[in-house]
């Protein structure tokens, strides 16, 4: 983390700092960050105690401001400002440590999130000026930042699963992308960013295509043409296979049990595709597949060459309360 060489000497100094951050200076938005940490820390630990978590929650704080540093009317106002944002990251974190509930047909319930910084970079206009940033990252980088702030399977257990690395290495490579966008997302500003949401849509629809291929009898290697014959698919259980017919067989099995696959959201970026998708299981089975699944795909040459799938973390299962014995004038037996 970079640290101030000066700090400014009066309101007006620094207010004059915010107005320069928001003129994209990228030193300005590292003083304004360095002169607010110690506040922003403190919030985060009232809220989440004094974890590994509470410095993320400021760190993540640091890029929605990037996203949103030219909605702040009042420069004399960022103070308390930055510190909602470190309020709204660390209610995040307490809501993913709850249990998710999920819908009887697999669907998972999501609480609504209107407050939630993360999703308002994903509603607005600065949305493809992050993405573009994002794809300036090293491949590392880039792939954890984007589970982290944009799938709902993003704590450090689930990204360190699907990238296949240890939790230490997750949070140093977070710690990486975060320094590596403050420098690229000043520098990016005025470029044109509407590859981004071209590149989505073209995953998002070869996504929807492989995963409805089987309800729709079209031939796999045409929908999959993309996917090397001899790539490798590393499955939840830490099991691997190579070839694409074991995915595309689990997946017919899926099919002939009634569960259906449902897109719910595609990332992607440079060699890298991330989708989302909810397993809608059959009425009669509600709990045959988890409430759905993560797929991580690396490309080479333009070519998914390795998929990395984690699923869902599944639901309690009810407990069903047998009925009371009934007076039937027959033995119980013993």
């Amino acid at each position: 983390m970079l640290l101030p060489t000066s700090a400014p000497a009066s309101t007006s100094d620094a207010e004059q700092v915010v107005r320069a951050a928001q003129q994209g200076d990228p030193r300005s938005f590292t003083l304004l960050f360095e002169l607010h940490y110690a506040g922003m820390l403190a919030v985060a630990h009232q809220l989440l105690g004094a974890v590994p978590e509470a410095e993320d929650a400021c760190q993540d704080a640091a890029i929605t401001a990037f996203g949103r540093i030219g909605e702040l009317r009042d420069p004399a106002a960022v103070r308390p400002w930055l510190h909602a944002i470190v309020r709204n990251n660390c209610r995040k974190l307490l809501r993913s440590r709850r249990p998710v509930p999920v819908g009887v047909a697999g669907e998972t319930l999501h609480a609504p999130e209107q407050d939630d910084p993360v999703a308002r970079i994903d509603r607005s206009a600065l949305r493809d000026w992050i993405w573009h940033g994002l794809h300036q990252l090293s491949p590392a980088a880039q792939t954890v930042a984007m589970l982290r702030y944009f799938t709902e399977n993003n704590s450090y257990e689930q990204i360190a699963d699907l990238c296949g690395v240890p939790i230490g290495t997750v949070r140093s490579r977070l710690s990486e992308a975060r320094r590596q966008l403050a420098e690229v997302l000043p520098r990016v500003h005025d470029e044109r960013h509407d590859g981004t949401a071209a590149l989505r849509a073209e995953r998002r629809e070869e996504a929807t295509t492989v995963l409805s291929a089987v309800a729709d009898g079209a031939p796999m290697n045409k929908v999959a043409a993309r996917w090397a014959e001899d790539m490798t698919f590393c499955w939840p259980s830490g099991k691997r296979t190579t070839g694409r017919e074991p995915v595309f067989a689990a997946m017919r099995r899926d099919y002939d049990s009634g569960v259906a696959h449902q897109i719910t959201a595609v990332v992607a970026g440079a060699g890298i595709t991330i989708w989302e998708n909810a397993f809608v299981n059959p009425p009669e089975d509600p709990f045959h597949c988890p409430p759905g699944g993560t797929w991580l795909l690396r490309e080479k040459k333009g070519l998914v060459c390795e998929v990395r799938l984690l699923h869902t973390p599944r639901p309690p299962r009810p407990e069903i309360t047998p009925p009371a014995n009934r007076t039937s004038g027959r033995p119980t037996g013993s």
